[in-house]
């Protein structure tokens, strides 16, 4: 059996109002709304196992819908370890979605706050080849202490850790300077150009990835760029670009998080940089032709 994806994240229920026109004050504003399993770590996961991995996720969710939750994931062909809250609900997403497919988010993050070292088991280690986590987890002090033990674990048995910044807004809450240390003992950085902008200082998205990599050491940084692809920095310099693959954008809500799991897919069966970055490519493309985080199943 080739080695598995650990994811360790959120689960999220998203609420998506798709709107035509701009969001009018003090009336309403006609939107077609949908209800979906969401979460960073979750599309993350339902993502990379679409691509062919097997892929396990530690997630907390609240009593309210963790049953819910559990089956779509299992749909999806993902294997969840929830770790179920009774006393916080699962956590909620807003997105807010423009004529071109842009989104807007607004978060409550309930139980996935609550995700700790106390939910870990090293056990869920066994059989992986590889571990992401979520940034969610660095803006919370229990993901932090989880996300410290999960790299420590990880480390020791010589397994790759990926970590996806995940929101400028609560990176900038933060502090860049604590995510930074904390992400220090991880291989892969994968932000958007917002995000590596944000931790490097540097505003153009080439000169953010090289900087970041020579700041970790020269690990591997992978920037994603919209429309404008992605791009990889490796000891110090950028190494590989690739195109975008064009979509119809419908719902650009999760297509970095599709990204992730398409690349992590591609480099578990043996893909080189290059080809990763073209599968996680590929795979946000059809992110972009879906409502919601994740793909139909």
């Amino acid at each position: 059996m080739p080695p598995g994806l650990l994811v360790v994240g959120d689960v999220v229920t998203d609420v998506v109002a798709r709107h035509a026109r701009p969001l009018a004050a003090d009336t309403d504003t006609a939107a077609r709304i949908a209800v979906r399993p969401g979460g960073a770590g979750a599309n993350v996961a339902c993502w990379a196992a679409g691509r062919g991995a097997r892929v396990r996720l530690l997630a907390r969710a609240g009593a309210d819908s963790a049953d819910w939750h559990r089956a779509a994931l299992e749909a999806a062909g993902v294997e969840p370890v929830l770790r179920v809250d009774d006393e916080a609900p699962t956590a909620v997403v807003i997105a807010l979605v423009d004529a071109a497919a842009e989104r807007t988010l607004v978060t409550d993050s309930g139980a996935a706050f609550r995700l700790g070292p106390a939910d870990w088991d090293a056990a869920l280690l066994d059989g992986m080849g590889h571990v992401h986590l979520s940034g969610y987890l660095y803006f919370s002090e229990w993901g932090r202490e989880l996300a410290a033990v999960v790299t420590e674990a990880a480390r020791a048995r010589s397994l790759p850790v990926s970590v996806d910044p995940a929101s400028a807004g609560f990176l900038r809450e933060a502090g860049v300077a604590r995510f930074l240390a904390d992400v220090a003992g991880t291989d892969l950085l994968l932000p958007n150009d917002a995000e590596a902008a944000l931790l490097s200082g540097a505003p153009e998205p080439a000169r953010a990835a090289a900087e970041l990599s020579a700041a970790r050491g020269g690990g591997t940084v992978v920037v994603t760029l919209g429309a404008g692809g992605a791009l990889a920095a490796v000891n110090g310099e950028v190494t590989v670009r690739v195109p975008c693959v064009p979509a119809v954008a419908v719902d650009t809500t999760g297509a970095g998080d599709a990204f992730t799991g398409g690349l992590l897919a591609a480099r578990l069966a043996g893909a080189d940089l290059a080809a990763s970055l073209a599968a996680g490519c590929r795979t946000g493309a059809e992110a972009v032709t879906v409502v919601g985080g994740r793909p139909e199943t």
